[in-house]
């Protein structure tokens, strides 16, 4: 009988994984947990969630031009169905503001205020500082390759391989 991995002393796991895939995969969502909460964190005290922080940082990228909601919705790390809700508040709390298009009322563009981009200049240090600190024990090379890896990783989920999808349902379950 093996000793137990450090992910299932973590958990209190008496029973192996079923496979390293299942290992991997609950490891791999406990980092993100992790890490995100590292973030949050640092962005949480200024007054904003992450995903409104990731909303921010994707209207300042897009300049004054700003960029339609939907393509807000489409550049978010975490995808969430609530872009409107998102940009309510921070249109709310004076950080975004948002203007129909001229040519298509339909089409709303969200752009950054100055008061967003102030907040943003606050929290970047700081957060820059958090990623840092998260990959302290990496060197430039080991970082690399673990964001190779993790981009595999992503590219096969997003392209919709339905290899080994069978029985998957509930399948990284602890």
């Amino acid at each position: 009988m093996s000793s137990p991995t450090s992910l299932q002393a973590a958990l209190r796991r008496t029973r192996p994984f079923r496979s390293p895939a299942q290992e991997a995969g609950i490891s791999l969502l406990r980092a993100a947990d992790a890490f995100r909460r590292t973030l949050a964190e640092v962005v949480v005290p200024h007054g904003i969630t992450m995903q409104q922080y990731n909303v921010l940082r994707i209207l300042r990228g897009a300049g004054a031009a700003g960029l339609p909601t939907l393509a807000v919705g489409e550049r978010m790390i975490e995808r969430t169905p609530g872009v409107t809700r998102l940009l309510d508040r921070l249109e709310a709390d004076g950080l975004v503001i948002r203007t129909r298009c001229e040519e298509d009322r339909r089409r709303v563009f969200a752009r950054i205020t100055d008061e967003g981009l102030e907040l943003l200049a606050r929290i970047d240090a700081p957060l820059a500082s958090a990623e840092e600190g998260v990959f302290l024990d990496f060197d430039d090379d080991e970082v690399r390759a673990l964001a190779g890896e993790l981009e595999r990783v992503r590219g096969h989920l997003e392209a919709g391989n339905d290899e080994g999808a069978e029985g998957a349902e509930g399948a990284t379950a602890p």
